[in-house]
């Protein structure tokens, strides 16, 4: 299964009730503001890297470009541009947003 996040962690919970679902062998895709949760440093991001033993990580380039963040994700995440996006929705049969 795919996982969405698009809100940032220190704004919603989106990110923390994903983490809490979500099931080995899923993947997760942060987008929009949902990109803060892979900054280096911060308690969203001790957690997502805990989380990737279990799943893989991806983030939208562009999105992380747009907040001048490319240089300052955790090691693991794996950045897609909107190509990568789209092959990902279209790899897994199951896709949930988390709003």
């Amino acid at each position: 299964m795919l996982h969405i996040v698009n809100k940032s962690p220190s704004e919603k919970n989106a990110l923390d009730s994903c983490l809490r679902t979500v099931k080995k062998g899923s993947s997760i895709l942060l987008i929009e503001d949902g990109v803060y949760g892979a900054t280096k440093g911060t308690a969203a991001a001790g957690k997502l890297a805990a989380a990737m033993a279990d799943v893989q990580v991806f983030a939208l380039w562009p999105d992380l470009e747009a907040r001048g963040m490319q240089d300052n994700v955790i090691d693991g995440v794996k950045q897609v541009d909107y190509a990568g996006f789209v092959d990902l929705v279209a790899a897994d049969k199951n896709v949930q947003s988390w709003l």
